[in-house]
């Protein structure tokens, strides 16, 4: 991975996108998306778009979502202590104890997530698990009045964690969970501008995944793709206490490169066609196998309109939605140059009717 593109990644990485609030992330991938692409432009919805090739045929939409999980200040008490709410599915067990960042009007306000010390607890606390209705936000208010001038009801909160760089080209970091999708469809439109498609390509970073694929909906509604290509992290199976979930999903490991499903969300042609290149150009590949929806972006561009010929692409990953999210710097180098090698074959006579 080069410099430039290490950098923008981590710029990704390191500024916030809760769910519904995400003009920090979408401002630095804009900004890259404008290097080379012919559009930039946000939609109603917050959705950010690039076209490559435009006024080609057919319509390719490539999706990865760039909002992550998050909390949303629900209360303030009259001690001036912040009660939230989860934006995303969250582990309880991961949120207590952490540093947070606020998104408010003023900036970015520090803060911790409190609980009572395990000294204070009594031995049948001890034994009990932490909800997160039971958890709070300090951020050294003296009281309500004083935390009212810092903070709104509303406001979001994520969890203080940035890009590391590890061992063997390994990279951690929160909300890799999907700005990693985010970067590789923007990675994989910049090498299609070096390239010859024959396709309109319309790159998104999408909205409101981790609530409901809400963004990827809109944004498909609105192009009217003929094919829609969505990159998601997967479930990397390749760490300990991983062996029971093998026995019903395929082994996936971090390095090994891109993951593509099989299965009814899945369009069966184009899933081929994937493979087909992979072979071509050297790409390894893993294969997972889905039996009905993805719970992805994948899903919702499928069913936009009249249908859409949809492929998904895993990127591999450790600890999902945690703040040390793992993954490969190969894997998403090896994920956008296989979606530019597969969009550059698509002309406008490629048949994807499955059958």
């Amino acid at each position: 991975m080069t410099d430039p593109s290490k950098k923008f990644l981590a710029d990704l990485i390191n500024n916030m996108s809760p769910s519904g609030y995400e003009a920090p992330v979408a401002k630095v991938w804009k900004a890259e998306a404008e290097k080379f692409a012919s559009k930039v432009w946000t939609d109603t919805h917050g959705n950010s778009h690039a076209i490559v090739n435009p006024g080609g045929s057919p319509v390719v939409m490539l999706a990865g979502h760039y909002d992550e999980i998050s909390f949303i200040i629900s209360h303030i008490d009259d001690d001036g202590f912040l009660w939230f709410q989860p934006m995303g599915g969250w582990d309880p067990q991961i949120a207590q104890g952490q540093r947070v960042q606020i998104l408010t009007k003023k900036g970015v306000l520090r803060g911790v997530i409190g609980k009572m010390a395990i000294h204070m607890q009594s031995p049948e606390q001890r034994k009990q698990l932490v909800e997160l209705k039971d958890l709070f936000i300090d951020i050294g208010a003296k009281d309500k009045a004083d935390a009212e001038t810092m903070v709104e009801i509303g406001d979001p909160a994520v969890i203080a964690y940035g890009f590391e760089e590890m061992a063997n080209g390994i990279a951690v970091g929160r909300a890799f969970d999907d700005r990693a999708g985010a970067y590789v469809v923007l990675e994989a439109g910049r090498l299609l501008t070096e390239q010859n498609p024959n396709a309109e390509i319309h790159v998104v970073a999408t909205v409101q995944e981790e609530i409901g694929l809400r963004g990827a909906r809109t944004a498909a509604f609105g192009i009217n793709p003929d094919i829609g290509i969505a990159v998601d992290v997967t479930f990397a199976t390749d760490h300990p206490n991983m062996a029971e979930g093998t026995k019903r999903k395929s082994l996936i490991e971090l390095g090994k490169g891109p993951v593509l499903t099989r299965g009814p969300n899945i369009n069966a042609k184009l899933f081929e066609l994937m493979v087909e290149t992979a072979k071509e150009e050297n790409i390894p590949i893993q294969i997972n196998a889905t039996p009905g929806g993805t719970g992805t972006d994948a899903n919702a561009i499928q069913i936009n309109r009249s249908g859409v010929s949809t492929a998904l692409i895993g990127i591999p990953l450790r600890y999902m939605h945690s703040p040390c999210e793992l993954i490969s710097l190969q894997d998403l180098e090896a994920c956008a140059l296989l979606i530019a090698k597969t969009v550059e074959k698509i002309t406008p006579e490629t048949n994807f009717v499955p059958f």
